[in-house]
């Protein structure tokens, strides 16, 4: 079992858990990610690690309570334990200095790109983050990118904090004045990893995206995961879940995303009819 060490609210409805586990925290690295059961009978959630501490045994997830699960999983409390917590998985962020990077942070997106940030640095490249959100309270970790970043920016849709702009505003004007930029990263919802990838394919300047498909086992044999990349057929637990943004079937993905719309809609109604009638008789 996995214990739930600490938990924090990151905003109204986005949650953060750090989580006891030693071995996964003992092998992780920026740009992977865990798989998380509430329960033996529980859904399999994936995802993308946002921290670690090796020292500590320690692993950091950010989620937002959307569906039945996470809404579920955003009631726990401290001390609480998970059923299972598999991981790290995935391929690694490449790590290299590659000159001056960007990494793009969209939503709950903001979590993942941190150590992916932290890292790049690390590796001696100039970080520049954007992070950006629907409104000022969907925002969170700004001086933990801004610690790990040699500049940092801020946008929010509506103007509430930051720039009013959407993220792909200051990757266009960075790479129209001529800034040389080595490489992108992009994480977020993938409508908005699909316009980052747009949004720098004219200038040829590589965009890695963390896809978020639909995952069952997170080890390649189920084929739920599939992707298409570059006109071929990709499993992003196994093969990513980074990929090159530019050769992503972006159409396909968002289709994908949407299969089980009407399933996970009753299974959220299912749950909070139940909770509001154990209310009602408690």
């Amino acid at each position: 079992m996995y214990r739930i060490l600490s938990r924090e609210s990151l905003g109204s409805a986005t949650r953060l858990f750090v989580i006891e586990a030693p071995e996964v925290a003992r092998k992780a690295k920026a740009g992977q990610f865990v798989i998380v059961r509430i329960s033996e009978e529980g859904e399999r959630i994936p995802l993308t690690i946002a921290d670690f501490d090796r020292e500590a045994g320690t692993i950091t997830i950010v989620f937002q309570e959307i569906g039945k699960t996470t809404k579920q999983m955003g009631s726990m409390k401290t001390g609480d334990e998970l059923s299972s917590f598999t991981g790290p998985l995935g391929t690694p962020t490449e790590m290299e200095n590659y000159g001056t990077v960007l990494c793009i942070g969209g939503g709950v997106g903001i979590a993942p790109i941190y150590p992916i940030a932290r890292a790049l640095r690390g590796a001696g490249n100039h970080v520049i983050s954007i992070i950006g959100a629907r409104t000022k309270d969907l925002l969170f970790w700004e001086e933990k990118l801004r610690s790990v970043s040699d500049e940092l920016v801020v946008c929010t849709d509506d103007g509430s904090y930051g720039r009013k702009a959407l993220v792909t505003e200051p990757i266009k004007e960075r790479l129209e004045d001529g800034q040389e930029i080595s490489r992108i990263w992009a994480i977020g919802p993938a409508i908005m990893m699909k316009f980052c990838a747009l949004t720098s394919k004219p200038f040829g300047t590589p965009t890695i995206v963390s896809l978020n498909s639909i995952m069952v086992d997170g080890t390649g044999m189920c084929g739920a995961c599939r992707v298409e990349v570059g006109g071929q057929t990709r499993f992003a637990c196994v093969d990513g879940p980074e990929f090159d943004g530019h050769q992503v079937d972006w159409g396909l993905l968002l289709e994908r995303q949407r299969i089980y719309l009407a399933e996970e809609q009753l299974a959220l109604e299912k749950f909070e009819h139940h909770c509001r009638c154990g209310k009602a008789e408690s």
